[in-house]
């Protein structure tokens, strides 16, 4: 649970970095002007010291459980920093950052509890968090249209074309690498089932799903609102989950 607040720290210490730096362009996009330094509501001043010290805090909890926990909290910090400040400027680079900072949580959670990293967790969530941020500028790019390359200069690299190319490459790259994780034999032995095949079909759903509500409902801005406002995804991460309870604590034919 320390983990967790500790990266809830940081991403909040990135966010309002990210914000000051951005607040000139938030404050002519049709959603982010309503940030809280976009607006006005808070002082640019004011949201770095909070950021300084969030991420000075985060990084201090870190190192009171281990070593390991805090290189990678630290880390995080400068990677998501160096995004913020100079790396959110370069064609695919930001996209790939950006998922590195989800493999760096992954990796966080444990090296905290000190369990051996799994290649097909950091295989996975990259590709997962590709999916997603990939899916994320084109949300951002269609909604802006002609006016995209004025709030991010970075936006004129990128077309709808080709990020639907990427997302095509990274939707069967996602769905193949977790496919082999649920069949390997590696897994079974380690789960003790060869059962957790079953959840490929939750898993597919819900990235058709989320395709569904990117491309036809111009959906994807917000991922974390989108998966708590729609009520299928809800559902089909439900029954994943209940899906892999069932696999790992079921006997076969019981």
């Amino acid at each position: 649970m320390a983990t967790f607040w500790i990266f809830c720290g940081l991403s909040g210490a990135v966010y309002l970095l990210n914000d000051v730096l951005d607040r000139t362009a938030d404050s002519q996009h049709p959603i982010k002007r309503q940030r809280p330094v976009a607006s006005g509501a808070l002082s640019p001043a004011v949201a770095l010291t909070a950021a300084v010290v969030l991420a000075a805090a985060s990084v201090a909890g870190a190192l009171m459980i281990n070593g390991p926990l805090t290189m990678t909290a630290a880390s995080y910090a400068v990677l998501l920093g160096a995004y913020s400040a100079a790396l959110k400027h370069y064609v695919i680079i930001d996209v790939l950052t950006l998922s590195t900072g989800f493999v760096l949580r992954a990796v966080a959670g444990a090296v905290a509890i000190g369990v051996p990293i799994s290649h097909w967790l950091l295989v996975c969530t990259t590709l997962l968090a590709l999916f997603i941020g990939l899916s994320k500028r084109r949300h951002e790019l269609t909604l802006l249209t002609d006016g995209a390359a004025g709030h991010r200069s970075i936006l004129r690299e990128y077309s709808p074309y080709l990020l639907d190319q990427m997302i095509s490459v990274v939707t069967a790259a996602t769905l193949v690498a977790y496919s082999l994780y649920t069949f390997s034999s590696e897994t079974a032995e380690r789960l003790g089932s060869d059962r957790l095949g079953l959840t490929v079909p939750f898993v597919l759903y819900g990235i058709f799903r989320y395709l569904y509500l990117v491309h036809q409902r111009n959906e994807g801005g917000s991922p974390s609102e989108l998966l708590l406002t729609d009520r299928p995804l809800l559902v089909c991460v439900g029954l994943w989950a209940a899906a892999v309870v069932l696999v790992l604590y079921t006997p076969l034919g019981g």
